[in-house]
């Protein structure tokens, strides 16, 4: 088959065109990098003439929900109407586990995302993950001062991206496809992980920061959460690497 990757460059989309490349399937990059902008659509129809399907793995520049709202309603108009006029059969989009609770922020942002993406003409499915095992690294980076690193009190189940490419390229090149298969799919990590044990692995292996802690309440945004809300529900995907093994190989 022959699959367009919207975010081709990113940490998910760059996975996803090795592992089709690797199982013999043509690849189309979309990304700013090969001269292609989903918020302006130019150019787009002409890159998918001749594309089976569509990866949808674009992230937004900003977490401001605002822009970030703009961005993936404005993306995800631009890919159905180019994939229509194309020909373009099938569209898998990427979010994320556990958005339905949040109120605000980057999780609206991605809801709105899903709700523009099934509107489209394009038959759409919706595969929710987990967060990242790189994400892990990001999120100290960020929260990191001086020598303590603080972490959300989040309980999550981490999965590895290239797992996330896999199940996402079974799924975009298995036969049949249809837009009524169902609610939004998830997939996560093998296991539920106190995301502080596995900021605290990172950072040994790192050797900085020397100390993590969780962060104060008034600055974690997972402080009113429900423990649970961020675990896949029982019909999930589950694939490994569990987030240690994941580390013992890892370039962090």
């Amino acid at each position: 088959m022959l699959i367009a990757v919207a975010g081709a460059t990113g940490r998910l989309g760059s996975h996803l065109v090795e592992v089709l490349e690797e199982r013999g399937h043509g690849v189309v990059p979309i990304s700013r990098t090969h001269g292609l902008d989903l918020t302006t659509g130019v150019g787009l129809e002409r890159a998918l003439k001749g594309v089976d399907g569509i990866i949808d793995a674009a992230t937004s520049p900003t977490p401001d929900e605002a822009e970030a709202t703009a961005f993936f309603t404005t993306a995800s108009r631009n890919l159905h109407e180019a994939g229509e006029l194309a020909g373009v059969e099938r569209m898998l989009v990427v979010s994320i586990v556990g958005i339905d609770d949040w109120s605000d922020g980057y999780g609206k942002a991605k809801l709105a995302h899903e709700r523009a993406a099934l509107a489209g003409p394009v038959p759409t499915r919706i595969l929710r993950a987990t967060q990242f095992h790189e994400f892990v690294g990001q999120l100290l980076d960020w929260a990191t001062d001086g020598e303590v690193g603080y972490v959300p009190a989040m309980r999550t189940q981490l999965v590895a991206a290239r797992s996330v490419a896999e199940a996402m390229v079974n799924l975009i090149t298995m036969p049949g496809w249809s837009a009524q298969d169902g609610p939004a799919l998830e997939i996560g990590g093998p296991r539920p992980e106190e995301f502080i044990d596995a900021a605290t692995l990172l950072a040994a292996k790192r050797g900085r920061p020397t100390k993590v802690e969780l962060a104060p309440p008034e600055h974690d945004p997972y402080a009113a959460a429900d423990r649970d809300a961020l675990l896949p529900g029982p019909a999930a995907i589950l694939a490994g690497p569990t987030f240690a093994s994941w580390l013992e190989t890892a370039e962090v």
